[in-house]
C-alpha cells in the first residue's frame, strides 16, 4: 500500500545523507537506475511487494541485480529498507527523492502534450522561453503525444497550465452552442 509520508521521510533522509557524504551526484544516478529497474520489470516490484518472500531472500536478489552499479551509500540504504522492512515502499522512495532532488537543485519539470512529435529545435525554443518569461532558471521538458489534441499543445508549468489545443476550442465552442449562447445574441 503506497504511503507518501513514509516515502518523503526515507527520501528525505537519504537525501541529507548524501549531502552529509558529499555524495548526492551519485546517490541521483543511482535512484535512476533503480528508477529504471522498476519500470522495467514489473516481477521485480512484485517481488519487493511480496509478503511471502522472506527479507533475507529480497536483501540477496536486490545486491545479485544491484552489485557493483550502485554507490556503497544506495547499497546501504538498500539494506535498511530491507532491514526494516520497507523494501515494498522503494518505488515510492524513488519517486520521493527525485522530487526533493529537483526541488533541492531548483529544477523545474515542465510538460508539453502535443497531437503530433515534436522536433529537438522546437523543445530548446520552448525552453528558453520558458527561462526568459519566468523565474525557473533550469528547465526540463517532458513531451508527450497525445492525437486526441488534433493540433496545438497543452503546456504544463508547475500548477500552471497552458491550453491550446484544438480539442479545447471545440468543445468551448461545443458547450456554447450547448447552452445555446447564440440565439440570444441574435434575437
Amino acid at each position: 500500500m503506497p504511503n507518501p509520508r513514509l516515502a518523503g521521510r526515507y527520501a528525505k533522509s537519504l537525501l541529507g545523507l548524501a549531502l552529509e557524504k558529499d555524495q548526492l551526484e551519485s546517490v541521483y544516478k543511482d535512484i535512476l537506475l533503480l528508477k529504471d529497474l522498476c519500470s522495467q520489470s514489473r516481477d521485480f516490484v512484485n517481488l519487493l511487494r511480496s509478503p511471502i518472500i522472506k527479507a533475507d531472500k529480497k536483501a540477496a536478489i536486490l545486491k545479485a541485480v544491484t552489485d557493483g552499479k550502485i554507490s556503497e551509500l544506495t547499497a546501504a540504504f538498500n539494506n535498511l529498507l530491507v532491514n526494516k522492512g520497507r523494501e515494498s515502499n522503494l518505488p515510492e522512495i524513488i519517486t520521493a527523492f527525485i522530487e526533493q532532488y529537483k526541488q533541492y537543485k531548483d529544477i523545474y519539470t515542465i510538460k508539453l502534450t502535443t497531437a503530433s512529435p515534436v522536433s529537438e529545435e522546437l523543445k530548446n525554443q520552448i525552453i528558453t522561453k520558458v527561462q526568459t518569461q519566468t523565474a525557473m532558471k533550469q528547465v526540463e521538458l517532458e513531451t508527450a503525444v497525445k492525437e486526441d489534441l488534433i493540433g496545438g499543445f497543452v503546456l504544463e508549468l508547475g500548477n500552471t497550465l497552458v491550453d491550446a489545443s484544438i480539442a479545447y476550442d471545440l468543445n468551448k465552442i461545443k458547450s456554447q452552442f450547448l447552452n445555446n449562447d447564440f440565439i440570444y445574441k441574435i434575437r
